[in-house]
């Protein structure tokens, strides 16, 4: 009886050992990890999903894809009303009827079905914590286009307009407020300029924040399933990015009615952003050897079908894979067979990258520049756009053809 009790107390004393022992290995292989470290050093695109959170539900949504050997930069915004086929409950509704505060996995795995990434890391910023987030930062620098002065139950809605530093209070009031008469493009374009605006002031108070006592505060404000060291790599790595030059691009679709709800729907079952992401990914990670290849390339497109809207609705899409559409209109008739891509100005590769995104082999080179010429000289001669894209009836809407 005393040899089984002994034997007994033996295997536990062994097993709380061997759990010790397991738990110093983790410890120090963890310490020594460094996620943010072997994503750089492995050539990969960082992907961090910020959500702002507000009465425990996301406000806004956006996907930073980060790669730090060309140290550039691209945000997508998801609408919390997109709505998808959500698998969890078998049926289509918004995408943030997943969300959960505490786990918001599932929430993670939706938006890495809806763009074909994987989210590396994940940020929640609460609208209580934006307050002293901000006011660590010292303000927040905002243009605001025009006055604003609104009473909601009681509350006035105040803010100036022209360049503005907002304090922690006012900064999270903004990040919140809806008016009922703000078109809801121009309230979403809002919350994106406060997010680059945020993201801007943490790259110029970054030094700042190194020290130990500002850095234990600040990044206890961020709920995160990374340890402190790690968020705090990130967030360097975050600095280099330039906010200037880096725009957000809105998931976008055709609004419709759902179990009476608005939704918006992606376009071509999903595949359209998808593609968009691709497309982003390839432009952030390609090398860009001067100046005047980087420059984004301009678009005229002209309708040559009997389609009406066809190039309005070509533009929009263009536009969200980051073309710049500087005109739209009809072409001198509306006959046209074959699409037809033409070139005036712009690098060969990027005008064949523009062709690939639609499937147009019918390209027509007719170069005013030369591809070598200073930027400030591109400036000053006479052109609509780099490329003219005129519609035929091979067109579909999205892809070319047979040409």
């Amino acid at each position: 009886m005393r040899t089984g009790k002994r034997d007994a107390s033996v295997f536990l004393l062994a097993l709380i050992i061997l759990l010790v022992v397991f738990g110093i290995i983790f410890s120090i292989v963890s310490f020594r990890s460094n996620p943010v470290e072997d994503a750089v050093t492995s050539n990969r695109v960082i992907n961090a999903l910020f959500v702002i959170e507000n009465e425990k539900k996301p406000l806004s949504t956006y996907l930073l894809m980060y790669y730090p050997a060309t140290k550039r930069a691209a945000i997508f915004d998801i609408p919390g009303d997109l709505g998808l086929l959500i698998s969890r409950i078998n049926r289509v509704d918004r995408i943030d009827v997943v969300y959960d505060p505490s786990r918001i996995g599932s929430y993670e795995n939706e938006i890495e079905k809806l763009l074909g990434v994987e989210i590396n890391f994940s940020i929640v910023i609460t609208k209580e914590n934006l307050v002293s987030i901000v006011d660590l930062l010292e303000g927040v620098e905002i243009f605001i286009p025009s006055p604003v002065f609104y009473r909601d139950n009681g509350e006035i809605i105040l803010f100036p307009s022209g360049m503005t530093v907002l304090d922690g209070d006012k900064a999270s009031l903004y990040a919140v407020y809806s008016l009922p008469h703000e078109d809801s493009e121009m309230e979403t374009f809002r919350r994106q300029r406060f997010f680059l605006g945020l993201l801007n002031r943490h790259i110029q108070k970054n030094e700042s924040l190194k020290n130990p006592g500002a850095s234990k505060m600040y990044y206890s404000l961020f709920r995160s399933g990374m340890n402190q060291r790690t968020m705090m790599n990130l967030f360097n790595e975050f600095v280099n990015i330039d906010t200037d030059r880096t725009n957000i691009q809105s998931v976008g679709g055709n609004l419709r009615e759902v179990s009476g709800q608005r939704l918006i729907i992606p376009l071509w079952d999903g595949n359209l952003i998808k593609e968009i992401v691709r497309q982003t990914l390839s432009s952030l990670t390609r090398e860009i050897e001067d100046h005047l290849i980087e420059r984004s390339l301009t678009v005229e497109v002209l309708n040559g079908t009997a389609v009406n809207g066809l190039a309005g609705r070509t533009a929009e899409m263009l536009r969200s894979f980051g073309y710049d559409v500087i005109s739209i209109s009809n072409a001198d008739r509306v006959n046209y067979e074959n699409t037809v891509i033409i070139q005036h100005a712009g690098d060969d590769e990027m005008v064949n990258t523009f062709a690939d995104l639609i499937r147009c082999k019918n390209i027509r080179r007719e170069k005013i520049i030369d591809e070598k010429v200073d930027e400030m000289l591109l400036h000053n001669i006479d052109y609509k756009a780099d490329i003219t894209l005129i519609l035929g009836r091979n067109f579909n809407g999205r892809y070319v053809g047979s040409n």
